[in-house]
């Protein structure tokens, strides 16, 4: 039996984890009392007795989290933003060229972001193949659905006289200071973070990230573009779709309660569309955090997820 500890278990990543988890025979969550939940010396017994813990907290808290562990063989998963870019840390998108053996030796794991796992996936690939210059200046759009932005968020939407507003999509993130843009340029290899519009629609789940390409951009047809997809995704949760349709439409929603994750390219020889599509809890948050911890745990990385 494996010893999982999930530190931040009440708001909506760390609950999607525990649902997951709770529904597999080989572990056992360690759950503290609802006294001791918050108590920094109970939590850092926690994360040290864990074969494997998540920190579904606020960057700071997940500082100090890291900080309670003097473990050797601990397994720390961190969902939180504050250490993607940070020295030490692997971060947790096994398909990338070289991941997956860094992670399986792993003690230190950052768990990709929402909107910066669609960009990524469509982007570091091409940029690896030499379709992307590093130094191209990108831009992209995210939907995703309100569960994005946590338990106040969901309130707020799901409240019985929701604010008009939120009946429609609505952009954020409108000073280019997201805190998913330094994974997205470093992660892709790129000089220059996207120009980046993410928008949250009222809906629960399903996140939708497109990245638009012209001719200044690549040099790449279409085709191209398929063939070097088709190339790189041979394992893990993220596969290449020939052009999925849905009558003339593309659903953000179309992976919600998922836990893997689409690409597909559309368009013409002038202007070209990547898009992913995926669950922001799902591949975005969640279903990224156990896929790593299986892999961390040589485990087959699929277990327990929805696919």
């Amino acid at each position: 039996m494996i010893n999982v500890f999930i530190d931040g278990s009440a708001g909506t990543t760390g609950l999607r984890i525990r649902e997951r988890l709770s529904a597999r025979k080989d572990i056992e969550l360690i759950i503290l009392p609802e006294e001791t939940r918050k108590d920094p010396a109970a939590r850092a017994d926690a994360l040290n007795s864990a074969a494997v813990s998540f920190l579904c907290l606020p960057d700071a808290a997940a500082i100090e989290a890291a900080s309670f562990v003097t473990s050797p063989n601990a397994v720390i998963i961190d969902t939180s933003t504050a250490h993607r870019v940070a020295e030490g840390w692997t971060y947790g998108m096994p398909e990338l060229t070289g991941q997956r053996e860094k992670l399986k030796a792993a003690k230190r794991i950052a768990n990709p972001g929402c909107h910066a796992t669609g960009f990524i996936s469509l982007v570091a690939p091409l940029v690896e193949a030499g379709l992307l210059k590093k130094d191209v200046r990108l831009s992209s759009f995210s939907l995703t659905g309100y569960s994005g932005g946590g338990k106040k968020m969901i309130a707020e939407y799901e409240a019985e006289n929701v604010d008009p507003l939120y009946q429609a999509p609505r952009q954020y993130g409108l000073g280019q200071t997201h805190k998913h843009l330094p994974e997205m340029a470093k992660l892709c290899g790129l000089d220059y973070a996207p120009v980046f519009c993410p928008i949250v629609a009222p809906y629960y789940a399903g996140m939708e990230v497109t990245v638009p390409l012209t001719s200044a951009d690549t040099s790449a047809s279409i085709e191209e573009i398929k063939e070097a997809y088709k190339a790189y995704y041979q394992s893990g949760l993220i596969r290449f779709a020939d052009a999925p349709d849905e009558n003339g439409f593309l659903s953000a929603g179309a992976f919600a309660g998922r836990d893997d994750l689409q690409v597909s390219v559309y368009g013409n020889a002038e202007r070209i569309l990547l898009v992913s599509r995926f669950d922001n809890l799902g591949k975005g948050a969640s279903g990224a955090a156990i896929q790593n911890m299986n892999i961390a745990l040589g485990l087959n990385e699929a277990e327990g997820l929805v696919i």
